[in-house]
């Protein structure tokens, strides 16, 4: 497997370079309305569009309304290009009372012609905190068993 099939991270891909097993929770193309005159898209774009992400598995486990309380890391590995197609993944690593600190991942497919050339773009550690009507933070619901 070459780092470009694996997205440099070793992590098994498909024909197409995304991680197998997985599912991206937003995928959406680089527009030229969000590039910046070399044709790279901004990096703020980006973290956007990690935040949207992240938030998906923190508002869905926290049962309601959740904030972004911090970026704990985030790294732009490669640049994203316009006509990019991005793929986001995230994942719940810990959970506090309230607060939860999710990982995700941006991959960038690159289609030129019959060439697809999949990349590991952007990785961050993000935290949000579940909060009540009046914004402020609540517990965690317990975890729902498989079985109920």
């Amino acid at each position: 497997m070459t780092e470009a099939e694996s997205g440099g991270d070793g992590v098994a891909a498909t024909e197409v370079g995304l991680p197998q097993g997985r599912t991206p929770l937003i995928r959406l193309p680089a527009t030229p309305q969000v590039a910046n005159k070399g044709g790279s898209i901004f990096g703020g774009w980006i973290m956007s569009q990690v935040d949207i992400c992240g938030s998906i598995p923190a508002e869905i486990r926290a049962g309601g309304r959740i904030v972004t309380r911090a970026v704990h890391s985030f790294e732009f590995k490669k640049p994203v290009f316009v006509g990019d197609l991005i793929a986001c993944y995230a994942d719940i690593i810990k959970e506090g009372r309230s607060s939860m600190h999710i990982f995700v991942e941006v991959y960038a497919q690159r289609i030129r012609g019959a060439v697809i050339e999949c990349i590991k773009v952007t990785e961050a550690t993000v935290i949000y905190v579940a909060v009540d009507e009046q914004g402020r933070p609540r517990s965690l619901p317990p975890k729902k068993t498989s079985g109920a």
